[in-house]
């Protein structure tokens, strides 16, 4: 058994580890909350533009765009073209936060005949280390951008993503990212951005029909303006649920580390009393040891 000394400071060393988990703990809430509101003040405008989307197909079902996939192409599954936004944290001590990730991507770039066809465009930089430690190539790094998800941010990594398909250097785009469900559960999902699935456009959509709808200067150009709207506020959202889940996996993280700590702290503070008991009886059982030593010797 330790001594009382060995003891005493591994407690201190303990104590010290809860404050810092403590303080965490704290910072993760409160960036959560601030997260959460920024989603929810942006949620509406973005749903707005998904229901005129949905209203322009509505009425005009034969519609055709280049965001969407050409009914007439034929697709091989061979030499199809994809890219993969993965968002990753900066930083660990998430918990499985950026390993389900990870997980995904790689099971999804990592699959099939046309593995090399396959472009990897990564957010966070635990993401950018995983794959620079595994020599697997990231094709666009976007750096600084899992801390404080803003809309700049955002639209940057959409016109990046819309330009490439656009100009048909890619044929689809996923985005890898986690959904906070509720405070308790979050889902790492993989999404497909581009081309638009008219499904998921009309997702949610307007209950209200009229009668006469006019879009001006024509419902080709307003569809064409509002799309690139679409995949930045699509993008912001993911990033904001990521950020939310990943601060939510931290409070978690930090709670069960500071609750594993304290029960370190019970166990060794009954080691330590244990200790400072048995030393103080063996100095008793001295000091009687040598009294009788002494009477024996005066004897």
């Amino acid at each position: 058994m330790a001594n009382a000394r060995e003891i005493r400071d591994r407690m201190r060393s303990i104590q010290d580890t809860m404050k810092i988990t403590n303080a965490m703990y704290m910072i993760s809430s409160s960036k959560l909350r601030r997260a959460k509101k920024a989603l929810a003040n942006t949620e509406p405008y973005f749903y707005t533009l998904q229901s005129t989307m949905s209203r322009i197909l509505r009425h005009l079902p034969e519609m055709h765009s280049e965001y969407f996939r050409d009914p007439n192409a034929v697709i091989d599954e061979n030499t199809i073209r994809r890219a993969y936004v993965v968002v990753t944290a900066d930083k660990g001590m998430a918990g499985a936060y950026n390993h389900n990730v990870i997980k995904i991507a790689e099971e999804a770039t990592h699959t099939g005949e046309n593995e090399n066809h396959n472009k990897l465009f990564v957010v966070g930089e635990v993401g950018r280390r995983y794959f620079e430690t595994k020599n697997i190539p990231v094709d666009i790094d976007f750096k600084y951008t899992a801390q404080n998800p803003n809309m700049n941010r955002a639209r940057y990594i959409a016109e990046q993503v819309t330009e490439l398909f656009v100009s048909g250097e890619l044929d689809e785009v996923y985005i890898i990212y986690t959904k906070m469900i509720n405070s308790l559960n979050v889902q790492a999902e993989c999404h497909q951005l581009l081309p638009l699935e008219q499904e998921q456009i009309s997702v949610h959509r307007d209950r209200k029909y009229y009668d006469q709808v006019a879009f001006l200067p024509s419902p080709d150009e307003v569809f064409e303006h509002i799309v690139p709207n679409y995949v930045a506020g699509f993008v912001y959202g993911a990033l904001v649920e990521s950020y939310c889940s990943e601060h939510n996996a931290r409070m978690t993280a930090m709670q069960t580390a500071t609750n594993a700590a304290k029960d370190m702290l019970n166990q060794l503070t009954i080691d330590y009393n244990r200790a400072r008991q048995s030393a103080i009886t063996q100095e008793i059982t001295e000091v009687i040891a040598g009294a009788k030593a002494q009477k024996k010797k005066t004897d």
